[in-house]
């Protein structure tokens, strides 16, 4: 055997054994949460809860910071649903709004939800609003696409454009209380205190339940 040939064989011993001793120290490393990122359920439900489902007795406490004009809360919201329907007997869901400043229609949207939450037809006008995202988001006249929202679900219709430009209290409180909480982006979820930023999937998000729910 030459000795390049040794160099060569020496070098690949070398690294193969590098590369199972990382994969030895990575493998024993457990995942960090950010002491941050733990929260207890009070700091996150805020003073009042205005828009919730399901037992507040409940095992599992969600609480989502969302926008109505964010891409990703649209996905979010069918699979949120589905998953909460789904665990009736262990979730409680509220939701609390955040619209970013980027969007320049999420808090009329907002306005249109909490309008219509005033005559109880709150969800009602959260599923319109995201299920037609692409209406209204870019819209000069996004109020008016709302109005017709609301007369589709039943509104009172010169209550609800009254209700529309003095609602923005709470979400004002939302968005005060998400920046406390360090809300950076949407959707933001935290279940039982631990927080999880962007979309989860559904079939993570029921073993985030299961988890929570047997943790209590």
């Amino acid at each position: 055997m030459t000795t390049e040939s040794k160099f060569f064989i020496g070098i690949g011993a070398f690294t193969v054994m590098v590369i199972v001793l990382g994969v030895l120290f990575l493998g024993n490393k457990k995942p960090q949460t950010e002491e941050a990122s733990i929260l207890t359920n009070q700091q996150v439900l805020g003073e009042s809860i205005r828009h919730a489902i399901g037992n507040p007795e409940a095992p599992v406490k969600i609480v989502e910071f969302s926008d109505f004009q964010c891409p990703a809360c649209a996905t979010a919201a069918p699979i949120t649903r589905n998953v909460v329907n789904a665990n009736q007997d262990k979730v409680y869901f509220v939701f609390r709004h955040f619209p970013l400043s980027s969007h320049k229609n999420a808090k009329k949207a907002a306005q249109a939800a909490e309008a219509a939450s005033n005559q109880e037809k709150f969800w009602e006008m959260h599923d319109m609003i995201f299920e037609n995202q692409n209406e209204w988001s870019n819209s000069s006249d996004a109020k008016g696409i709302f109005t017709e929202y609301a007369k589709k679900i039943g509104l009172d219709i010169d209550k609800f454009k009254q209700d529309f430009e003095s609602v923005k209290d709470p979400i004002d409180q939302d968005f005060a209380d998400g920046n406390r909480v360090g809300i950076d982006s949407t959707p933001t979820f935290f279940i039982n205190g631990t927080k999880y930023s962007g979309v989860i999937q559904q079939l993570q998000f029921q073993e985030i339940i299961n988890q929570a729910s047997t943790s209590k």
